[in-house]
C-alpha cells in the first residue's frame, strides 16, 4: 500500500494526508494525484478570490483520465469536520453544498478525485444574487481561433454598454468572458441579460455566432452559452485544472492575449509556474464591480 503523502494545507501548517499520492491522473504526461494537490496548494492564494464563500459542484474523477467522472452537489460523506457547507433548495430538493474558501477544503476535494473547481456565480451569503455575468464561448469548429474572434465581439458589445469584461481560457477549447457586477439583480435577471446580448450578437453575425442550443443546428458556428448564469449553475473557476489531455488550466488572460494563435493547452500543470511569475491580468477583477442596471435597460429597450 502506498503511504499517504503529507502536505501543508494552509498557512498555519495544518497537515493533510493525500491518499494514493502516486496514482497517475494523466498517463500521457505522468502527472499524479500529488502533483495536482501540490498545484492547488501553491496556487490557492490566486484561486481564493474566486472560491471564497461560493457554493461548489463537485466533478469527481477518481481515476483521472483513465476512468469515468460524475457530478455531485451534496457534500460527500467522509469529509472531515469543519468543512463549511450551506443548505440550499435547488431543483433536486434540499442540498448540502460544500462552500469554498479554505485551502483544507480544496485539498480534501483533490483527495476525492476532484480535478476541476466548479463554482456558482454568487456567494453563499446571497445565493440568488450573482456578482458576475458569464458568457461561455463554445466554438462549434473546435478551434480556439473562432472562440477568440467571438470573444472580442462580446468584449466590444459589452464595452458599448459601458461594461468592462475579463477573458479566460475555459481549460478546454473555448473561452469564458466574465463581467464583475455589483450584487443586485437576481440570477434570472442576469440570465435574461446574457440571453438578450447573445441574441443581439447572433443577429449581427449570423454566419459566425449562434444562440441555438441544439448542436445540430449550430452548423459549426460559435455558441454563445448564457446558461452559466442560471440559478445553481456553475462555471469552472479561474486557475482550475481540467480533466483534459495535457492537464490544461483555466487561465485568466489580458484581452491583448486573446488571439487566434493562442494555444490554451500551453497553460498546463507542467508549465503554470512560469505563468504565476507574470503579472495577474485579473488583479483588478473584483475592484471593477459595475452596476448592471443601465446595460440591462439598454438591451431591453433594443429588444422592444
Amino acid at each position: 500500500m502506498t503511504k499517504p503523502e503529507v502536505i501543508k494545507a494552509d498557512a498555519r501548517g495544518l497537515p493533510l494526508a493525500i491518499t494514493h499520492p502516486d496514482k497517475v491522473f494523466w498517463p500521457d504526461e505522468g502527472y499524479t494525484k500529488l502533483d495536482l494537490a501540490n498545484y492547488y496548494d501553491q496556487v490557492f492564494p490566486h484561486l481564493l478570490p474566486y472560491v471564497k464563500d461560493r457554493l461548489l459542484t463537485l466533478e469527481r474523477c477518481p481515476d483521472g483520465m483513465r476512468g469515468e467522472c460524475f457530478y455531485q452537489r451534496e457534500m460527500p460523506r467522509g469529509m472531515p469536520p469543519g468543512i463549511p457547507t450551506k443548505r440550499i433548495r435547488d431543483k433536486t430538493g434540499m442540498t448540502n453544498y460544500v462552500v469554498g474558501g479554505l485551502p483544507t477544503t480544496q485539498l480534501e476535494l483533490v483527495n476525492l478525485g476532484c480535478i476541476a473547481v466548479h463554482v456558482w456565480g454568487s456567494r453563499a451569503r446571497a445565493p440568488k444574487r450573482p456578482d458576475w455575468v458569464c458568457f461561455d464561448v463554445d466554438p462549434g469548429s473546435g478551434k480556439f481561433a473562432d472562440a477568440a474572434r467571438a470573444g472580442h465581439r462580446i468584449k466590444d458589445a459589452l464595452a458599448a454598454l459601458g461594461l468592462v469584461s475579463f477573458p479566460k481560457t475555459s481549460g478546454s477549447r473555448g473561452l469564458h468572458v466574465l463581467v464583475p457586477i455589483r450584487v443586485g439583480p437576481d440570477a434570472q435577471e442576469v440570465l435574461t441579460f446574457a440571453e438578450a446580448l447573445g441574441r443581439r450578437l447572433a443577429a449581427a453575425y449570423p454566419e459566425d455566432l449562434t444562440v441555438e442550443a441544439h448542436i445540430a443546428e449550430r452548423r459549426g458556428r460559435v455558441y454563445l452559452d448564457p446558461f452559466r448564469n442560471g440559478f445553481a449553475q456553475t462555471v469552472v473557476a479561474p486557475f482550475s485544472v481540467r480533466r483534459r489531455s495535457k492537464a490544461p488550466i483555466s487561465t485568466p488572460l489580458d484581452w491583448s492575449e486573446v488571439n487566434p494563435a493562442l494555444v490554451p493547452s500551453n497553460f498546463n500543470l507542467g508549465t503554470f509556474a512560469r505563468r504565476l511569475a507574470e503579472p495577474d491580468p485579473w488583479k483588478e477583477f473584483f475592484r471593477k464591480r459595475q452596476s448592471l442596471g443601465p446595460a440591462m435597460k439598454a438591451v431591453q429597450e433594443d429588444n422592444d
